[in-house]
């Protein structure tokens, strides 16, 4: 199925912001009096679903916009700590050049988004950020609506169980990242349409002629 847009996630998608959570967590547990994590609980966490961390955090709903609001702060104080996944550029460059809408849905403000992609957010058609933890399909439906696709060609790539949940609530296909937040075991339990176990395979399921064109290029020039 080729696709005529791709709604991307940021964090553990296309940046590598899980070592500042780790680092940063604890202190915002401590701020709004929920449950410490501990090293021991990091991977069950990874393989619980987003309403299962709540629940084992002890963190209750009405907290959450708050706590939201200020991890927005932090991650805009350490925007120099959190840094790209290496390839995404390549790969974001790769899918606008064959014809393919990028937008980025996520929890974090445009402000952070922008500044974490760098020179890579000229290549987004679509922002539509601040998605509170169970906002994402809402906010699917607004991006398709702005892009003028069908569902069936739309598809949202995403590194937890709530980006996957997300995507069948709104009738699109969905992509799991395996180096992101969630466990890849618990990203495959869900049946995802594609699973990413490596960066470049995103460009190469998207547009697999471009991709095949410019590796026979690439050969060539090799061998010539």
């Amino acid at each position: 199925m080729p696709y005529a847009l791709a709604i991307f996630d940021l964090d553990g998608t296309l940046a590598d912001s899980f070592p500042w959570f780790l680092r940063t967590i604890n202190d915002i547990a401590d701020r709004f009096s929920f449950r410490r994590v501990a090293d021991q609980d990091i991977d069950g966490l990874r393989h619980a679903s987003t309403r299962e961390i709540l629940s084992q955090l002890e963190v209750p709903l009405w907290k959450l916009p708050a706590i939201a609001r200020h991890a927005r702060r932090l991650k805009a104080e350490a925007a120099s700590e959190i840094s790209l996944f290496a390839g995404v550029e390549t790969v974001l460059r790769t899918l606008a050049d064959n014809g393919v809408q990028l937008a980025l849905v996520t929890s974090d403000s445009e402000a952070n988004a922008r500044e974490k992609l760098g020179d890579a957010a000229v290549l987004f058609s679509h922002f539509d950020c601040a998605a509170s933890v169970f906002g994402k399909p809402a906010k699917f439906r607004r991006v398709i609506r702005r892009a003028g696709v069908p569902p069936s060609q739309v598809i949202a790539i995403g590194d937890e169980v709530r980006d996957i949940e997300a995507a069948r609530a709104v009738g699109i296909a969905c992509g799991a990242v395996c180096w992101g937040y969630a466990a890849p075991a618990a990203l495959r339990a869900l049946g995802p349409d594609h699973v990413f176990e490596r960066m470049d395979e995103i460009a190469s399921t998207l547009c697999p002629g471009a991709v095949a064109r410019m590796s026979v290029a690439i050969s060539g020039t090799v061998g010539g």
